[in-house]
This record gives C-alpha cells, sequence and structure tokens, in this order.
C-alpha cells in the first residue's frame, strides 16, 4: 500500500492495523534540541482515547506511547523520532460473523476490490484507529511551534455540531470544550445534546458532527499562492482524517451566499498593528495566512457500524443483509477532535518550515 507518510519537510509515517499487536509512527524532519518526552505526547493523546465515557466506544485502549528513537537527553536528535503503541482490547470475535459481508459506508468494498485482500478484524488499516499515530506526530508539532513561535501560538477545536443539532459560536469557552464528553464550546446545550446522543445510541444507529480547529498566534507569511496554498494543505489534511467528507475554510461554503462587500475582510491599522474588520476568509489570503486565527471546520459523517440491518452483498457476490455489533461511537466526531487539532499542527509546523528555507527568516 502507498501514501502512508504526511508532510513535506516535517513528514509522519504511520503504520499498524485496528487489531493487529501495535500501530505507531515515525516522524521525520523535526528540528533537534526541542525538549519532548513521553509525558507530552500523551496528553493529546489521552484527548482522542476510546472508553471515557458512555457517548464512545467501550473499547478500553490506554494508548500508552513509547518513543523508541530520536530522543536523546529528553531533546530530539534531528533523527527520526519513532513511536509505538500497543493495542491492548482487541475482540476480534466480534467481526467472525460478519468477515465475508462489505459493511455499507465503510471502505470494506472498495478496499477489497483495489487489493483484492482485506483485514475484517476491525477494518484493519482503514480504522479510524489509525489516528492515534496522527495524533502522536501532532503532539510533536506541537512542541516545535510552541518553542519556535511561543505561548501566543494556540491551537483549539470543538465540536459545533451534533447530528442536526448546533450550537452558539458566540457561547464559545475555550475551558468549557476540555471539561465535557463532547468537546462542546457552548454549556447551554450540553443537556440536549446528551439526551439527543443517547436516543440515538439506543436506537442502534449513529449521527455525524461538525468539528471546528481554531489556530491563533500563526505567523504572516506561512504557504504559498499556487501549489502549495496553506489551506489547500489542511483541507488536505483534514479530508484524510477518516470519516470526513467536507472541509470549509472559513466562511466556506456560505460565502458563496455572501457579496463582495460582506465578504471582503476590511483591513486597517491601529497605531502599528494591521487589524481586519472581519475574518471570512479564515486567516488565509490567497494561500498565505494573514497574522489572523485560522479557522477551519469539518463534516464527519455518522458511524458507519451500526445495529439497524442494512442491505449489502458478500465477497461472492450475493445479495445479503448486515448488522455490525460491536463497540462502536454513536458519533465518531467526537473523537474527531484531537486528530483535527493533531493536523493543523503538523500542516502549520511544515509550512513554517518550508518557509523558513526559502524566506531565510
Amino acid at each position: 500500500m502507498s501514501f502512508n507518510t504526511f508532510g513535506k519537510i516535517f513528514r509522519f509515517t504511520t503504520w499498524g492495523e485496528s487489531h493487529g499487536p501495535a500501530i505507531g509512527c515515525v516522524v521525520d524532519g523535526c528540528p533537534p534540541n526541542i525538549s519532548i518526552n513521553e509525558t507530552d505526547i500523551q496528553i493529546e493523546l489521552n484527548k482522542r482515547k476510546p472508553g471515557q465515557s458512555k457517548f464512545t466506544t467501550q473499547r478500553k485502549e490506554d494508548d500508552k506511547v513509547n518513543i523508541l528513537s530520536g530522543i536523546f537527553g529528553g531533546k530530539t536528535t534531528g533523527t527520526p523520532i519513532s513511536m509505538i503503541i500497543y493495542n491492548k482490547d482487541v475482540r476480534s470475535r466480534d467481526y467472525e460473523t460478519i468477515k465475508n459481508k462489505f459493511r455499507p459506508g465503510h471502505a470494506d468494498y472498495t478496499y477489497f476490490k483495489k487489493y483484492g485482500i482485506r483485514d475484517f478484524k476491525g477494518g484493519g488499516r482503514q480504522s479510524a484507529r489509525e489516528t492515534a499515530s496522527r495524533v502522536a506526530a501532532g503532539a510533536i508539532a506541537k512542541k516545535v511551534l510552541e518553542n519556535k513561535i511561543g505561548k501566543k501560538y494556540k491551537v483549539v477545536g470543538a465540536v459545533t455540531q451534533l447530528g442536526i443539532l448546533g450550537c452558539d459560536e458566540k457561547n464559545w469557552n475555550d475551558k468549557f470544550i476540555s471539561k465535557n464528553s463532547f468537546f462542546c464550546p457552548d454549556k447551554s446545550v450540553i443537556k440536549i445534546w446528551e439526551k439527543y446522543l443517547l436516543s440515538i445510541r439506543k436506537a442502534g444507529s449513529s449521527c455525524g458532527a461538525i468539528i471546528q480547529v481554531r489556530a491563533s498566534g500563526v505567523p504572516i507569511g506561512l504557504g504559498a499562492p499556487i501549489y502549495s496554498k496553506l489551506d489547500m494543505d489542511l483541507a488536505s489534511a483534514m479530508m484524510s482524517i477518516n470519516a470526513v467528507k467536507g472541509v470549509n475554510i472559513g466562511s466556506g461554503m456560505n460565502a458563496a451566499q455572501l457579496t463582495g462587500e460582506q465578504n471582503s475582510d476590511e483591513i486597517y491599522n491601529k497605531g502599528k498593528k494591521t487589524r481586519f474588520k472581519s475574518n471570512n476568509a479564515g486567516g488565509i489570503l490567497g494561500g498565505i495566512s494573514s497574522g489572523q486565527d485560522i479557522i477551519i471546520s469539518f463534516a464527519v459523517k455518522p458511524t458507519s457500524s451500526i445495529l439497524v440491518t442494512r442491505k449489502t452483498i458478500d465477497k461472492f457476490g450475493k445479495n445479503t443483509s448486515i448488522s455490525v455489533k460491536g463497540r462502536h461511537d454513536p458519533c465518531v466526531g467526537i473523537r474527531a477532535v484531537p486528530i483535527g487539532e493533531a493536523m493543523m499542527h503538523c500542516v502549520i509546523l511544515d509550512h513554517y518550515l518550508m518557509h523558513n528555507a526559502q524566506c531565510n527568516s
């Protein structure tokens, strides 16, 4: 299988399967002399790990990371950083009865048609279990950016819509996001979200979500105007996350409904600082960061593994039906928040390094 590596200068390669002995990644292109330890990475992994509430899969994984190379005396050496996370709570028997059936909405059918073989245990390589490796890579990128840019650099993600239920972004509270099971920024909607998702789970179904990720303190000038636009690479990064079906930068699709004067972010100087009256562009103009907050949102489809019986075919081409039992998220979008944050860190660091190489800054 090709294309397991992401990034240009700061790159990471992930490996492993959902029900294999372990998953992991190799990070290359990390600058030397950055203080990093396993605790720094574990903090980010703990946001994503399963089994933390009744609203996520009950698979219990510690997601404990071990660094195998690239760190000496608590600092990066500039050599590849290899990390491993052992799988502890696999229950492959859940998939035995459906191993020859293609789950609707999953990549089972296309994967089998492309490669002629597939790991039916938890989806193998196609599983969202792979994203733990991305979060580990993102934790390293975060530490580098905090070292290079300083404390003003910050990335925060949140679920802004759960199924048909949205929230009021005017009530956005960074501190509240980490205090609830939904990564929701608006305290006023929590109880109705809880009731809604419990009813979805009880019905044996699932729902989608919209995640918004905000990056502040990003320097002006990251990105390029043509084939490596910052927003292009961010969109690619978010679309690479399992179950993501759409991405908006700033106003995104809604920009089509605005007039030119509504959409343009007017610019003015206040003292020695340049400011903008709005941020419809999402902090990126012509593929290059403007110094405003970078705002990206992405839509995650409903979890495809559901108890409700659906029609499908098996690998022999026969019509059949399927009900997917086992441990699955009623809304996989909830745990996509730290993954989106990680991909934001990785893309911004990659462009930061490219910018410094080209502009000698």
